[in-house]
């Protein structure tokens, strides 16, 4: 089962997925949540939240955020 989260603001499940991209600096890995688990396109559902990050909730939208902790 992926990560999921749910949104305060509009009760909302979201699932955290990863994306590995190509960039100048070699492969990136992109974390983000979308409403459905998908796998399409690179996509991968994540089981649990990656070392290092919190999950925080947009004041203006109510979608969450991965961000890295301090």
């Amino acid at each position: 089962m992926a990560f999921s989260v749910r949104s305060v603001r509009n009760g909302v499940d979201y699932y955290l997925h990863l994306k590995k991209t190509e960039s100048r600096g070699g492969e990136r890995s992109l974390y983000f949540f979308q409403k459905e688990v998908s796998t399409e396109g690179g996509k991968v559902p994540q089981e649990s939240m990656p070392e290092g990050y919190i999950v925080t909730e947009s004041a203006i939208t109510g979608l969450p955020l991965l961000k890295k902790s301090v």
